[in-house]
């Protein structure tokens, strides 16, 4: 067993006939701020070398507050879109010298909430939190704490938290209206997750462009309760024996449209013929299925650069004993269209 980071100072300490406080600055890179002389540093390095004393980081960290690591809490990481935002964020952080300690919620409030605090046990400086969606109240009351959180996806704009999402209204208003353009008017829906802001919003942006162009709004049209696959392929054989007549479907997920293409294939239901289906999120597997999905695109990777930038402003605002920006941010999204989508006549 290698020897305690206290007890190598010591030793170091003795040799040298300098004090711990020294060594420990020393070792910390924090020579010249306290003006140890050239010397005395260089002699406690070469003798920290010749020992093979490596500094504990976690205890460095205590000492200084701070670690040098971001928490992150993914809702899915086995969800491509969420697989996507984390590899950024490790990606970014990483390049600002930073390590990332990830925790899967799978899907689950009990188990995002212990994550987080499980985090902060931990001593992160900070952390990025792509929330389960259905709940804000403990992170409401991170909110009120100053916490240096930043919100991905499914966020909250009304509790304080700085957060990076989509424009999810504008996604579902988008893909509803290239299916109305090409003249379908029994359009389904397959919602994500209930409670969450992003099923909400697409949704709202669905009835919207309906609404807008005189289509009744049925509400048996709109089924589900998840983004996974599962949920597409049931909810699509739920929705082919009760509504038989649609003729399109907007799937809210990328896995869920996977699930939709399941249950048409084994309903033998053709895709765009019989049934035309735009998704959510696109990826580039998306483009080679047969027929290409079109889908709205939104860009998993600048929200997790968006997210880590934000956090990283927070945390040196905090710093600086400032206000940090609460403000949030909603990206762009895009409609890209291939061949899922039948003119209908």
């Amino acid at each position: 067993m290698s020897p305690r980071p206290q007890n190598s100072l010591k030793r170091i300490s003795a040799k040298l006939g300098v004090s711990m406080t020294t060594v420990s600055r020393v070792l910390s890179g924090q020579a010249g701020k306290y003006r140890i002389s050239e010397e005395t540093a260089k002699a406690i390095l070469d003798y920290a070398r010749k020992e093979n004393f490596t500094p504990n980081p976690i205890a460095k960290g205590l000492r200084l507050r701070k670690t040098n690591t971001i928490g992150l809490v993914i809702a899915d990481v086995s969800n491509p879109f969420f697989a996507s935002i984390a590899s950024e964020i490790t990606h970014t952080t990483r390049d600002h010298g930073y390590s990332i300690i990830l925790c899967d919620s799978q899907e689950n409030l009990a188990i995002e909430k212990q994550s987080i605090e499980l985090l902060w046990n931990r001593q992160v400086d900070g952390m990025i939190i792509c929330p389960v969606g259905q709940s804000s109240e403990h992170l409401a009351r991170y909110a009120d704490e100053r916490r240096r959180i930043v919100l991905v996806d499914r966020v909250f704009p009304d509790i304080g938290l700085p957060y990076v999402s989509s424009d999810n209204f504008s996604g579902g208003k988008l893909a509803t209206e290239h299916l109305l353009d090409h003249g379908h008017r029994r359009i389904a829906c397959l919602q994500g997750l209930r409670g969450t802001i992003t099923s909400q919003t697409r949704v709202k942006g669905y009835e919207a462009a309906l609404t807008a162009c005189g289509v009744p709004f049925d509400p048996a049209l709109i089924v589900g309760d998840s983004f996974d696959e599962q949920g597409g392929y049931l909810d699509t054989k739920l929705l082919l024996s009760t509504s038989p007549d649609i003729t399109a479907i907007l799937a809210l997920s990328n896995l869920l449209a996977l699930g939709a293409l399941r249950a048409l294939a084994e309903e033998k239901r053709r895709v765009p013929e019989d049934v035309s289906i735009i998704a959510f999120d696109d990826q580039p597997f998306l483009a080679h299925l047969s027929p290409p999905l079109t889908t709205v695109a939104q860009s998993a990777r600048a929200m997790g650069g968006a997210a880590v930038k934000i956090l990283f402003e927070r945390m040196r605002v905090a710093d600086a004993a400032g206000d940090a920006n609460k403000a949030g941010l909603l990206l762009p999204v895009s409609l890209i269209t291939r061949k899922s989508v039948h003119q209908l006549s």
